[in-house]
Parts: structure tokens; C-alpha cells; sequence
């Protein structure tokens, strides 16, 4: 019980990490464009840069937390923010995942791994899987 436990509390670590940094990055963002003459195809990239940022941060947050089996916890954390995001898209917007989408959130589920296993090899405590 006390391992799930550890578990869901890394994974929800690392879930705030990527919201706390996509929602700053938004306000900036709508900032930016809203008084600037940027239009928001020019920032596509950057944005872009910035949503794969946020998932290895989550990944590395949550690896950090949990300190063991980083690519797991990163896993687990990169599945679930892709599965909030599909269910907003799927129940708010009536709209299923283009062959794009889930290309990018593969990715974004890859790169959280990452992070998760960065997470776990930088805390220092535990060196299991």
C-alpha cells in the first residue's frame, strides 16, 4: 500500500509541475500576442518547445518524488496528462485525437520517461530499476 501511495503522489507532483508551467507559459504567451503584432502561428515552435519542457520537467519531478523506477513514474505521468487532455478534447470539444496529436503525445509520454529517469538518477537516494 505505502509504494502505490508513493507512486500517485510522485505521478500528481509531476502532473502540477506541467500545469504550473503550461498555465505561466499561457498567460505569457496570451501576453505577448495580445499586445504585441505577433501573430500565434510565429510562436508555434516555441510553444511547442515549451509543452515538451513542461513534460520532462513533470517527468523529472515525479522521478525526483519517487525516487525508483523513473521510467515508470515518468511514464505513468506523461500517459496521464495526455489522457487529461484527450478527455477534455473527446467530452468538451466533441473532437477524437488526429494521427498528429497522438504522434506528439507518444512523444510527450517518451520525453516524461526521460525526465523520469533523470529525476530518479539525479535525487541520489535510491538506484532500483
Amino acid at each position: 500500500m505505502e509504494g502505490s501511495k508513493k507512486l500517485g503522489s510522485a505521478i500528481l507532483y509531476g502532473m502540477l509541475t506541467i500545469f504550473i508551467i503550461a498555465i505561466i507559459s499561457s498567460i505569457i504567451f496570451a501576453f505577448i500576442l495580445r499586445f504585441t503584432s505577433l501573430q500565434e502561428s510565429s510562436v508555434q515552435y516555441i510553444i511547442t518547445a515549451i509543452s515538451f519542457i513542461a513534460l520532462f520537467a513533470g517527468g523529472f519531478m515525479a522521478g525526483g518524488k519517487g525516487q525508483q523506477k523513473g521510467w515508470l513514474l515518468g511514464g505513468l505521468t506523461g500517459f496521464a496528462f495526455s489522457l487529461i487532455v484527450f478527455f477534455y478534447q473527446f467530452l468538451g470539444l466533441d473532437r477524437l485525437f488526429s494521427f498528429e496529436q497522438i504522434i506528439y503525445h507518444v512523444c510527450y509520454i517518451l520525453i516524461c520517461m526521460m525526465g523520469g529517469i533523470l529525476g530518479v538518477n539525479m535525487s541520489g537516494k535510491s538506484r532500483n530499476n
